[in-house]
């Protein structure tokens, strides 16, 4: 929901390290980099380790921002690229619920996570797919900073990092944040559908 206003803001912050960082750092090697503490937040949230899975996360999250500002300031942008930093992103999260679900261990915490997941793969057509049909029709209405164009929704990453932030800190509310993300990434398939409607 709020993706759009926050890539200038986030440019401006990691631009600079972006600047500084040596051309010999390649963006999709910071892209395969940040799926370590990704995968090592789901890992952490299955043992029960709040604090050190929170601060994967963000370490992750930093990470899969800072490796397109990359690209972009040393011109080193690639399908290639923008790619793998959507696959890698998509796994790690599936991983983090499932992570959470894991050190719940009950079946209700597991349908809240499944029932996520599920959204997030209805989700992904619904965007994925209309990008594609945009792009087929030269109506890409990519602003620069992302490979493709994605219409905006009620959830996007910014409440993803928030939401997942809280509930790998206090894991006793991940059923209910499951539950109340499912409903809004629901809600953002409908709105996806219903500007399909009126735009194709």
């Amino acid at each position: 929901m709020i993706d759009a206003y926050l890539r200038g803001p986030k440019e401006l912050v990691l631009g600079p390290v972006a600047r500084r960082t040596p051309r010999d750092v390649h963006p999709v090697a910071v892209t395969l980099l940040a799926v370590l503490p990704g995968i090592g937040a789901a890992l952490a949230a299955a043992g029960g380790h709040n604090v050190l899975a929170v601060s994967l996360w963000l370490v992750n999250r930093a990470l899969d921002g800072f490796d397109g500002t990359l690209a972009r300031q040393h011109g080193r942008q690639s399908d290639l690229g923008a790619y793998l930093d959507i696959l890698m992103d998509f796994l790690v999260y599936a991983a983090v619920p499932i992570g959470l679900a894991a050190h719940a261990d009950r079946q209700t915490t597991w349908i809240a996570a499944a029932a996520l997941l599920a959204t997030f793969s209805v989700n992904t057509i619904s965007w994925a797919y209309l990008s594609a049909l945009l792009a087929r029709r030269r109506r890409n209405e990519g602003t620069g900073y992302t490979a493709v164009a994605m219409p905006g929704g009620l959830i996007e990453g910014a409440e993803t990092v928030v939401l997942y932030a809280i509930m790998l800190f206090v894991p006793a509310w991940a059923p209910s944040i499951f539950w109340a993300m499912a409903a809004a990434v629901a809600i953002t398939v409908g709105q996806r559908v219903v500007w399909a409607v009126r735009n194709l």
